[in-house]
């Protein structure tokens, strides 16, 4: 393992237990480093979800420790939370989550407005072009496919220059060649931006993509591969 120092996210000792007595995590340790790619895989049930929504500050463990971006996130306010969310961490879902009444430069921007960014509309822009729509940024998510909301959310995603990208199944909903096209785009987030990478997934595809692909099972960590 590294040193927090040296991660982007680290997971210390990790447990998550659900009302009722059910158990998400049992004391799982994960270290993800800048630049790198981490796929978690595993079927459903195993856990990857929940230490996914650890990785991204959208849940917080029983007991444990997670780390994101040099902060313990469940000392956190909520204030501090929000600020960490929209500064340092992205977010790309299965199912897109575009505002369908805003266009896709409309959606790209709409982190940087939020968090009082100045000059949001370049920002927006100059993503838009990274992957590959600038002719798509007055298209509204109802005119474009599967993969061209994909990409749109991609941008969203990292129009900030998050340290942390976290992406839930995001070729589960898409054909084979759009799928190998977000997965490029998301390989491409790590080696040009230096953006730590934590994906969950099913798909053999997006596994090869990783540096690390961690294996779960019942809520442990079964294998780490490098």
């Amino acid at each position: 393992m590294f040193s927090s120092k040296k991660s982007a996210v680290s997971v210390r000792n990790a447990v998550k237990r659900y009302e009722g007595g059910v158990l998400g995590l049992a004391g799982v340790s994960l270290e993800c480093r800048p630049g790198t790619v981490t796929a978690l895989v595993g079927r459903s049930g195993c856990g990857k979800t929940t230490l996914l929504n650890l990785c991204g500050a959208m849940d917080f463990p029983t007991s444990g420790e997670v780390e994101v971006a040099g902060l313990v996130t469940s000392g956190l306010g909520d204030a501090a939370l929000t600020e960490l969310r929209r500064t340092k961490i992205g977010f790309v879902f299965q199912f897109f989550q575009l505002l369908p009444a805003l266009t896709a430069m409309e959606n790209i921007e709409l982190p940087l407005l939020l968090s009082g960014a100045k000059n949001p509309a370049a920002a927006a822009h100059e993503r838009l072009g990274w992957v590959g729509l600038a002719e798509k940024a007055e298209s509204l998510p109802y005119q474009l496919s599967g993969g061209q909301m994909q990409r749109i959310a991609i941008a969203r995603a990292l129009v900030h220059d998050p340290a942390i990208l976290v992406a839930d199944e995001p070729t589960g909903n898409l054909d084979t060649a759009s799928a190998d096209g977000i997965l490029k785009l998301i390989r491409r987030a790590a080696d040009e931006f230096g953006a730590a990478v934590v994906m969950a997934t099913h798909s053999a595809e997006a596994a090869a993509i990783a540096d690390v692909r961690v294996r779960m099972r019942d809520g442990h960590i079964e294998s780490v591969d490098s």
